[in-house]
């Protein structure tokens, strides 16, 4: 936890006694907490509680439910999301109490490392690939079919939920990276067609695969890719920006985007729409019961693991820039 903000070194191990949970909530006993970006900046952003417990996501097994809750039951295993949106209490700690909602199923054939890496990532995939006028809304096998989706960064933890999310929906996925080990990784996760932005002419590179265009586009770094998002988005295609690598001021060629009708959409998980918000929790479950959704090296997400105590290192991890999924084990499975 934190009283104050600043680098990880304000975060620190204590005992809080265990909560209880109140009219529609669940307590859960957290076996892994992911760790998102967000996570970080959030703990050198404005304190907005006397303390808080980082971390928006986590994996573990119910301990307790308040009166109301019906959807799930103590022992049941379960995914946890924006745990610490607007509230003092993360899921870097033993047990966290949540709402009803935030508490979803988590397969038994499902991992608690892929469930703690669900959250943030899977949600604003999911997002980014519903936002195109005339949809799909929603994520299902066959709502992508005739699709073409390029994914920005397909070795980071979006563009991985994104790759694997637009297959199991049926696109045809292109995604840009920045060399071999990334390649690797995003063809582990099923891209089908993978580009080096770094070298040749990734443009024709992606009219080659795609000689339409791409109809959503999953943009981590809007600004040094605006020229090349223009030149390869189809007509009334989208480009769903989630994050702003590379900057936060992006130049336009807007005749170019004009003439083909082309729209950009910003996402921000936490403030999305409630209604889509739901639909992408049932979504990326039904996405995690079918098998679609995988964590680890083999589906190009690999995983890096940090005891409790090391919280402030798994930050730090995060905030370097590494490749994959940092989780912090919390408790034993």
């Amino acid at each position: 936890m934190y009283s104050e903000t600043g680098d990880s070194g304000v975060l620190r191990l204590t005992d809080r006694p265990v909560p209880e949970p109140g009219p529609g909530e669940v307590r859960v006993r957290v076996v892994r907490s992911g760790v998102n970006p967000t996570d970080w900046k959030a703990r050198r952003g404005a304190l907005r509680h006397p303390e808080a417990v980082p971390n928006q996501d986590g994996a573990g097994v119910v301990d307790a439910t308040g009166p109301g809750v019906t959807g799930v039951a103590p022992g049941d295993r379960v995914w946890l999301w924006e745990a610490a949106w607007g509230r003092p209490d993360g899921t870097a700690q033993e047990y966290v109490v949540l709402p009803e909602r935030q508490v979803v199923p988590l397969p038994d054939g499902a991992s608690f490392d892929l469930g703690a890496s669900l959250g943030i990532p899977a949600l604003t995939a999911h997002r980014c690939l519903t936002v195109r006028e005339g949809g799909p809304d929603r994520l299902a096998p066959g709502a992508l079919d005739g699709r073409t989706v390029l994914v920005a960064g397909g070795a980071g933890a979006v563009g991985n939920a994104a790759i694997q999310l637009a297959r199991w929906a049926g696109a045809t996925v292109v995604t840009t990276v920045s060399g071999p080990e990334k390649a690797a990784l995003a063809r582990a996760a099923g891209a089908h067609h993978v580009i080096n932005y770094r070298i040749g002419d990734p443009a024709a590179e992606i009219r080659a695969v795609a000689p339409e265009g791409a109809d959503i586009v999953v943009e981590v770094a809007p600004a040094p890719n605006a020229a090349l998002d223009a030149a390869v988005t189809a007509p009334q295609g989208v480009v769903a920006v989630y994050s702003t690598d590379g900057g936060n001021d992006v130049t336009l060629s807007v005749w170019e985007l004009f003439t083909r009708n082309i729209r950009y959409q910003f996402v921000l998980v936490y403030t999305v729409p409630e209604a889509a918000k739901d639909a992408a929790v049932a979504d990326v479950r039904a996405a995690v019961e079918a098998g679609a959704l995988r964590a680890g090296e083999e589906a190009g997400l690999p995983l890096h693991h940090f005891p409790l105590e090391r919280t402030a290192d798994a930050h730090d991890a995060v905030q370097s820039g590494v490749v994959g999924k940092v989780l912090v084990d919390v408790a034993p499975e």
